[in-house]
């Protein structure tokens, strides 16, 4: 009997979170080369359960629950092992793809800011989508380049603009979640109970730039990840333009969803643009 068994379970626990939390994200995962699906179903599980103290353990003390976290994801990572199969899986993709530490520290620091603000000015709003964001899709860009540090430094921007598209468009499409239930609201400058459609459009120009740089690097990935990074970008995409034609009032009543149908047809499309190599 060897750890391997621990570490193949470790890795399916995260990947079950992943498939349970977004069936999005899990169907864009399974889309990459088999070689890059283990460590990226890692990644989500890791960041999974960090949202997940600070967004829904309400009964419990959170401020608590994240510092244990955080103090046993850098025990993990320093001894190569952990008994929570999260932590553990998370530890091997760190440790392997020699992920920058500077990047979970910015992470957690995120975090943090979740149990401590409400709302944020400009530089903290932009502080706030850099560490709970743009880090994790650096981190995904760590495991996509497979060591090339040339590459990884041309494309690290674009990863950063990929990370916060979906992220902006997250708080739009759970903005009244987010403040009814967690009193939260992340766009600086807006109120919710004056939510005009001048914020929105604003708020749409800024997503609609990081889509752009996003996918001028998603077409230079390498071939290994293009395809799964670029059915993401779609999926995101087409809820984002959803969200665009969509009036203030209703983004404040309900949350917009894509249908299964719709991202089943999003699939199709790329896989015959893939297939012509016009990704």
């Amino acid at each position: 009997m060897t750890v391997e068994l621990f570490n193949k379970v470790s890795n399916d626990c995260s990947k079950t979170i992943t498939t349970n939390y977004s069936t999005s994200f899990s169907s864009a995962i399974k889309l990459l080369h088999p070689d890059l699906r283990k460590p990226i179903f890692n990644i989500y599980g890791f960041v999974r359960l960090a949202d997940e103290i600070v967004d829904t353990f309400h009964s419990h003390d959170k401020e608590w629950l994240l510092q244990q976290f955080e103090e046993q994801t850098y025990d993990a990572i320093n001894r190569g092992i952990s008994l929570n199969p999260v932590l553990n899986s998370f530890q091997q993709t760190v440790n392997e793809f020699g992920i920058d530490h500077k990047l979970i520290d910015a992470f957690f620091k995120s975090m943090v800011s979740d149990l401590e603000q409400n709302n944020y000015d400009r530089q903290g709003f932009e502080e706030y989508i850099y560490g709970s964001a743009e880090v994790v899709g650096l981190m995904c860009l760590y495991v996509f380049c497979e060591g090339d540090k040339k590459l990884y430094n041309k494309l690290q921007m674009a990863a950063r603009s990929l990370g916060a598209a979906f992220q902006k468009v997250n708080f739009l499409r759970d903005i009244k979640q987010d403040f009814l239930v967690l009193s939260r609201m992340y766009f600086p400058g807006c109120d919710f109970h004056d939510f005009r459609q001048k914020d929105k459009l604003q708020i749409e120009k800024e997503i609609e730039e990081d889509f752009k740089n996003a996918y001028e690097g998603i077409v230079q990935l390498p071939l290994k990840a293009r395809f799964g990074v670029y059915v993401a970008y779609k999926y995101y995409y087409s809820l984002f333009k959803k969200i665009k034609s969509t009036n203030p009032s209703h983004i404040l009543q309900k949350r917009i969803r894509i249908a299964n149908y719709h991202k089943a047809y999003i699939v199709l499309r790329a896989s015959v643009k893939n297939s012509l190599r016009l990704i």
